[in-house]
């Protein structure tokens, strides 16, 4: 299997870039080397535009039309399916502080269930609620600054006036939580390792990254869907991040294998199908593959945006419809996502007394933990 990464919308560590809030990778797979099979076909079509490369932003809406019958062909011939990700850049920044902050591993003021369980997505939709953009502007520069000395104190006064939202929030016991939590935080900043220790740790925290974590899994999604094994990857070339991809690609193959329990009803740990084959990098100039994703990734983040496409491209996305995939970071998924899960669960007269009374025991003594740090939050 061949796959070709596609990446629209970087701005870097810069998340609040109100042109470019959403950083988006395309992921085009195909059973044929498509920079092989397509040579003489992109060939054609670059002579018929007059160009030297086919690359959807400089050619327009009107030309990519000339082009897509075409490439409606060679999707429908060898099966090239495409898969988008999306990362909405200002919810990255509330949820890496909810990741540091609320990580009961190292926050006891927060409960186990609160965070090893789907609760922790309770928690974290009800803390966002509590961010402007001002706050996670601030939450964020935090959080990449190298220096503790400015890093720590401005996560303290992120937790401060957070603590002062908290009372708008509708229920007690998130209220108590969530407060207690960021109190915890406030005094004991060292301990939280809020911010980055270097430059290279600060790129591995960016969306470009968190997202290619999503590309990853889509690779091993597709692999194991086929019982196939992937020959080659190709990314688009691009200076900044192509190490801390190839680095988080080299994690991902040497954890082949694992699949494990994160906790109760949260998604497993599974790299059972990750690819053993390296991660290269090329220019679209050299890649045909490059080239198509280049154009899928265009038309289908236009049509995310709203933007009103001819049906010559709409024909494109059709074709996609039963093939590809995608999937989003952002707050409104996770909270779509999981209030479908809870929603499903049974309701308390469903279920036995053995179950329920097991159930408050392990409440009261996960409880019973929590308090003693928040009775002594250093």
């Amino acid at each position: 299997m061949f796959f070709y990464v596609d990446e629209s919308g970087h701005t870097g560590p810069n998340l609040f870039d109100a042109d470019q809030p959403i950083l988006y990778y395309g992921l085009l797979s195909s059973r044929v080397n498509l920079d092989v099979v397509l040579g003489n076909r992109l060939l054609a079509l670059r002579r018929k535009l007059a160009v030297s490369r086919i690359h959807a932003a400089e050619l327009g809406l009107g030309r990519l039309v000339q082009i897509v019958p075409q490439l409606l062909a060679d999707v429908r011939q060898f099966d090239i399916r495409f898969n988008v990700y999306r990362v909405v850049k200002a919810d990255h920044a509330v949820i890496c502080f909810f990741d540091q902050v609320f990580d009961q591993g190292v926050n006891p003021a927060v409960t186990w269930t609160g965070y090893w369980t789907p609760l922790r997505y309770v928690l974290l939709i009800k803390l966002a609620s509590l961010f402007d953009e001002d706050l996670a502007k601030i939450a964020w520069q935090a959080r990449i600054n190298l220096k503790d000395e400015i890093a720590l104190p401005a996560m303290q006064r992120v937790c401060q006036e957070l603590r002062s939202r908290v009372g708008s929030l509708p229920d007690s016991r998130s209220r108590q939580i969530i407060m207690e939590a960021l109190t915890w935080a406030e005094a004991n900043p060292s301990d939280i390792s809020y911010n980055v220790s270097s430059k290279k740790e600060m790129l591995q925290v960016t969306p470009n990254v968190v997202g290619f974590q999503s590309v990853m899994n889509g690779i091993a999604e597709r692999l194991k869907s086929g019982r196939i094994r992937a020959t080659r990857i190709v990314v688009d070339q691009q200076s900044q991040f192509n190490r801390a991809q190839r680095t988080l690609a080299e994690y991902y193959k040497n954890m082949r294998g694992i699949n494990a329990p994160i906790g109760p009803g949260l998604p497993r740990v599974d790299h059972s199908h990750v690819p053993e084959v390296p991660i290269e990098f090329a220019s679209s100039a050299n890649s045909c593959g490059l080239e198509v994703s280049d154009v899928h990734l265009w038309v289908f983040k236009r049509l995310m945006e709203g933007v009103n496409l001819p049906p010559e491209l709409l024909a494109l996305v059709e074709a996609q419809r039963q093939r590809g995939r995608w999937s989003e970071i952002s707050l409104r998924a996770i909270e779509r996502r999981w209030t479908t899960w809870f929603k499903a669960l049974p309701e308390l007269d469903e279920m036995s007394t053995e179950q329920v009374e097991r159930g408050r025991e392990m409440l009261k003594i996960d409880e019973m933990i929590r308090l003693r740090a928040v009775i002594d939050p250093r």
